[in-house]
């Protein structure tokens, strides 16, 4: 008998609550209160994947559209629920501090809301959940991050995003008569102007969240802001709802919408490509590098889901987790690192592998995922990506994507020989490494990058699910070298 999904997505909603009841004062409490939830979370995750294709409902209203709460498990939304369970522990084990309590609260509602984003299957309840996710973030930045600018522009941004979603949806819910709708075999047919002024809705509320140049103004304040674990959570996995969005609900319900503003929106994601990655060049903040990594990282995915190749939508898949993993993993290390040295300013750090080889070797294991080296999962979806985008007859694009991911290599590497072998600066204090939690925290991403990088195949159910939901459609093409790779 399958576990509730439901479950999945109110247990750490409602343990979030309860975790307010703890002392004030138990900052060990409280962060193992966080991980053995978390762990429970994973646990409930990992035995979905012994009932793929579970649903549950409940009616929720008829009138002037029908709706439920509507949750269901596929290869693709069980991805995303696993990569988000495993960031959310590596977070809550690498919490650290002040009012524990309460940062651990909000962590484990923000992954109850996120939990069901990825597995609603009503429009209407995915929109809630879209929204729901924002507030602990929000109450996060405020009460733990460097100042509430950053907390602010992230609201205004993600909530015009929001606002935009919750009109589509009901735009959607009026003329379609349900929205109910999300993987089914069948969904309601629109009329060509509708559709497409309400997939104009869609696409802007998930471009803001990804997000996609020139929408992207909120993220590098926010990601610098942001304490190490919170960094972590909203740059790996909230990042990929709008990624989510678009194979899901993109895919699903509006094929050839995808296929008319694929020029457009595989153009963006090939210009955030380049900017993110000379922006990042340029910077002495360890976080701002990683910040427009990110957005260079995540111009890959939309160049590679609006290439409109499958073997482009395996790639993305393994690079959506990879860049989960590497980007949670560099997060971590550098709130380590701004922990003990009390900067993360490059430009000041040196001689890191010398005294603290521990915390010299996660940084060099999650940089070299992400500049891509063979072997890991970076490497596995950025190939693959790159080879299906040329299939697909994106020639010029496929070349000019080379030039961000090259540059990868030259900015981490510089931030490497400094940082990790570099002249150690004399008025640095006594640095001790890395102790045995916080290895427990970064070590589960580093073997599942290799994992990955090594079986990239793994992603092929999941991309098997974007194939199905597009059958109606026209917007995913297979071409015959790729159609043995998804089985």
């Amino acid at each position: 008998m399958p576990y509730s999904l439901f479950w999945v997505v109110l247990l750490p909603i409602v343990l979030g609550f309860v975790a307010y009841a703890l002392p004030k004062a138990g900052d060990g409490i409280a962060r193992g209160f966080g991980v053995v939830v978390s762990l429970f979370e994973l646990l409930l995750v990992a035995l979905q994947y012994g009932s793929v294709g579970h649903q549950e409902s409940l009616p929720w209203f008829t009138s002037p559209w029908t709706a439920a709460f509507h949750f269901g498990s596929s290869q693709i939304s069980l991805l995303f629920c696993a990569l988000l369970a495993v960031i959310t522990l590596a977070a809550a084990i690498a919490t650290q501090m002040p009012r524990t309590r309460d940062f651990v609260a909000q962590l484990l509602l923000l992954e109850g809301t996120m939990m069901g984003l990825f597995l609603a299957r009503d429009l209407l309840v995915f929109a809630l959940f879209w929204d729901a996710m924002l507030v602990p973030v929000f109450i996060m930045l405020v009460n733990w991050g460097e100042g509430t600018a950053a907390a602010w522009r992230f609201l205004i941004y993600n909530g015009a995003a929001g606002l935009g979603l919750l009109l589509a949806t009901a735009a959607y819910g009026i003329l379609a008569g349900s929205t109910d709708v999300i993987g089914a075999a069948h969904a309601p047919a629109l009329a060509a102007h509708a559709a497409w002024w309400i997939f104009v809705g869609f696409a802007f509320s998930y471009a803001v969240k990804t997000p996609l140049f020139p929408f992207h103004t909120w993220m590098p304040d926010t990601y610098t802001a942001s304490p190490a674990p919170l960094a972590a959570v909203i740059s790996s996995v909230q990042s990929k709802s709008g990624i989510y969005a678009l194979l899901v609900i993109g895919f699903g319900l509006f094929p050839q919408e995808m296929h008319r503003w694929a020029p457009l929106l595989s153009t963006l994601g090939l210009i955030a490509m380049l900017y993110g990655a000379f922006v990042a060049m340029w910077h002495n903040d360890a976080k701002r590098v990683l910040a427009y990594s990110s957005l260079s990282h995540l111009g890959l995915l939309f160049l590679g889901i609006f290439s409109l190749s499958q073997f482009a939508i395996i790639g993305v898949l393994v690079y959506a987790v990879a860049h989960g993993l590497f980007n949670a993993m560099m997060f971590l290390v550098v709130g380590y690192i701004e922990q003990r040295e009390g900067t993360r300013a490059i430009g000041r750090l040196g001689g890191l592998g010398i005294h603290n080889p521990k915390l010299g070797g996660a940084m060099m294991i999650g940089s070299m995922a992400l500049l891509g080296l063979p072997g890991l999962a970076g490497f596995a979806g950025e190939l693959l990506v790159l080879i299906g985008v040329w299939g697909a007859g994106l020639h010029w694009y496929a070349a000019i994507a080379l030039v961000p991911i090259v540059l990868a290599a030259v900015y981490m590497l510089r931030v490497l020989l400094k940082v990790v072998w570099g002249t150690e600066v004399p008025d640095l204090p006594v640095r001790p490494d890395l102790a045995w939690w916080e290895i427990l925290a970064v070590a589960p991403l580093a073997a599942a990058l290799l994992l990955f990088g090594l079986w990239p195949n793994l992603a092929a159910p999941a991309a098997h699910d974007v194939s199905t939901a597009a059958a109606a459609g026209v917007a995913v093409t297979v071409p015959a070298t790729v159609s043995e790779a998804t089985h």
